[in-house]
């Protein structure tokens, strides 16, 4: 599942550091981990777990499989997790085989975000940072947990890292390895709703890499298509918003949906936009009418989500949590700054992290993990390029 094989040259490879005996089964280390991870949260869970929305994607996967009939307006923005449920529900492997399947594709993102890492940091022969980031992501219980649950969650964080894969592949050989990570971004796009992210991660990536070429005339004739689009863009987002009641939100004073100890109160009474006005048009209005409550609804959303803690969570969860990840935090931003690291890359995790972030600001933060989760990978995945370009240059200083 998880690979060691190198993606250095052979001179560089046949120096790399650390014990002999780990360095040829890291790997299946890292293997047996991820499997126990999987089989200790079936245990604890007594296999899949079925929750709030977990019916209305099982219902919505049934009537594919029976029927193959799609729902409209905003159920149709999940249709990708219902297209995965049926497939299992028409082979009769039922919610066993939705989890089971969820697992399979997670450990196939856990080996490709490995062999990832090796591939951005092909200056540094050595491999244990690529394998303790791959261990973040295998052993912190927040990033596998929803591998058992009949939710979204779990595909669509491993789409962003096979899409990341996909990127970084793409970078040499055929024509035909953009065409994949098309495919994986388009995937992770109609997962759900806010699967416009990776979409829009990869263009800012894709922009990044024009704007490396030579002349930068593709760059510029890029953004000239992109504002030539406008029209196209301003119908998108209105239909994004359509099903979406964020000014009903706002009023309510939600940080975290519905959890009503958590609320903002309006210290003045609130401008509501009139009737009739496009989705879009509706938001900008209230943001620009009530710019204070407003800018104070987004930045505590803001603050919660990347501070990753709740005060209902145990002690020993918020000690973990400053404990690692506050230090990945730190370790991805100086992740997101190495040079030496191919850019299109770096900009489409830092894509992920800053548009989820941006998502949750505008609507509201979740009460356990769900909206953080994608950005989990992401976080590591910069942690782990910080840690290689640290070894690389402490090593060649003792050179």
């Amino acid at each position: 599942m998880l690979s060691t094989e190198t993606v250095l040259p052979a001179p560089e490879a046949a120096v790399a550091p650390g014990p002999a005996w780990l360095r040829r089964w890291h790997g299946w280390l890292l293997l047996g981990v991820w499997l126990l991870v999987q089989a200790s949260l079936l245990w604890q869970h007594h296999g899949p777990r079925y929750v709030n929305d977990s019916g209305r994607y099982l219902a919505y996967g049934t009537r594919i499989a029976q029927e193959w009939h799609f729902e409209r307006d905003h159920n149709l923005r999940y249709v990708g997790y219902p297209l995965f449920i049926s497939l299992w529900l028409k082979l009769g492997a039922g919610w066993w085989g939705i989890v089971l399947g969820q697992m399979a594709v997670s450990g196939l993102a856990a080996r490709a975000f490995y062999r990832t890492l090796r591939r951005l940091t092909p200056h540094a022969p050595d491999w244990r940072p690529a394998a303790l980031a791959t261990a973040a992501l295998v052993c912190w219980r927040d990033a596998q947990q929803f591998n058992v649950y009949i939710l979204t969650e779990s595909l669509f964080a491993s789409l962003t890292v096979l899409a990341l894969w996909a990127l970084v592949r793409a970078r040499r050989g055929p024509a035909g390895r953009w065409v994949v990570f098309g495919v994986l971004v388009l995937l992770a796009g109609i997962v759900r709703p806010n699967g416009f992210v990776v979409a829009g991660a990869a263009v800012l990536a894709g922009l990044a890499r024009l704007r490396q070429l030579p002349g930068r005339q593709a760059y510029r004739r890029a953004l000239l298509a992109g504002t030539l689009l406008a029209p196209l863009w301003w119908w998108v987002l209105n239909k994004l918003l359509l099903t979406f009641t964020l000014v009903e939100t706002y009023l309510r004073g939600e940080i975290i949906y519905g959890y009503t100890p958590w609320v903002v109160e309006p210290t003045e009474p609130l401008q509501l936009p009139p009737p009739g006005l496009a989705p879009v048009l509706r938001l900008g209005y209230f943001i620009v009418a009530n710019p204070v409550y407003w800018l104070k609804l987004a930045v505590l959303k803001g603050l919660l989500f990347f501070s990753y803690v709740k005060t209902y969570y145990s002690w020993s969860h918020i000690l973990l949590i400053v404990l690692f990840i506050y230090p990945c935090y730190w370790l991805a931003g100086r992740g997101l700054r190495t040079a030496g690291v191919w850019l299109p890359a770096r900009v489409f995790l830092g894509g992920v992290v800053l548009l989820q972030g941006l998502v949750v600001m505008l609507t509201v933060e979740d009460w356990d993990v769900r909206f953080l989760l994608p950005v989990l990978p992401c976080v590591f995945a910069l942690a782990g390029v910080a840690m290689a370009h640290w070894r690389s240059s402490a090593r060649g200083t003792r050179s």
